[in-house]
């Protein structure tokens, strides 16, 4: 069933509907003032809107900044590090759909935080190569480590006498913390 909107002259109003918690609503919100934006759920709704939208005057109107308005909180994430906008908003309700969580989170990670470069498209995010823990803080991380014997085999009765706020500094050297859909996760992008 499609969503109706109701625009006036100055504003488009959403109906007072609540949407899926998985469903994607972005809005076109043109450059030309002159004009009223649209929302979409996905790409061929844009292409559809778009083609038949005209300004106050009856000219087409050809350019619109992508705005992500509603859905998943990873998702909402993964639109900021791609950087979506007109000429790439067919690709991003792909990779929603195709990519799982962990694709995701590395994209975000190496692009939205790290700054690589990546063309969804082409690349693949599986090809990042990320270090993730999903813990609470780089201490629980010192932990970790210690308890894997990454530095050495420790002995039981000497753990007490670790610092791991101090190791925790030292990993907070090559290793970074995020938040993203309510857990937090400690990275390394090697």
């Amino acid at each position: 069933m499609e969503k109706e909107t109701h625009t006036t002259s100055t504003h488009t109003h959403l109906p007072c509907e609540t949407f899926e918690k998985s469903e994607i609503l972005l809005h076109a919100q043109p450059y030309d003032i002159s004009a009223n934006g649209f929302y979409f759920h996905n790409f061929e709704e844009y292409q559809q809107k778009s083609s038949t939208l005209r300004n106050d005057y009856g000219a087409p109107v050809e350019e619109f900044e992508i705005q992500f308005i509603d859905g998943d909180d990873l998702d909402c994430d993964l639109f900021k590090a791609l950087d979506i906008h007109q000429g790439n908003s067919d690709v991003f309700f792909t990779v929603c759909e195709e990519w799982d969580e962990n694709q995701k989170i590395k994209v975000i990670i190496a692009v939205g935080e790290s700054g690589y470069n990546f063309d969804p498209r082409k690349d693949d995010p599986d090809d990042f190569d990320i270090e993730l823990y999903e813990l609470d803080s780089l201490s629980d991380l010192a932990e970790q480590f210690i308890e894997e014997g990454l530095f050495g085999e420790i002995p039981e009765n000497i753990r007490f006498y670790l610092d791991y706020d101090a190791i925790a500094r030292d990993l907070g050297m090559d290793y970074s913390e995020i938040r993203l859909n309510d857990t937090n996760y400690i990275y390394r992008c090697t």
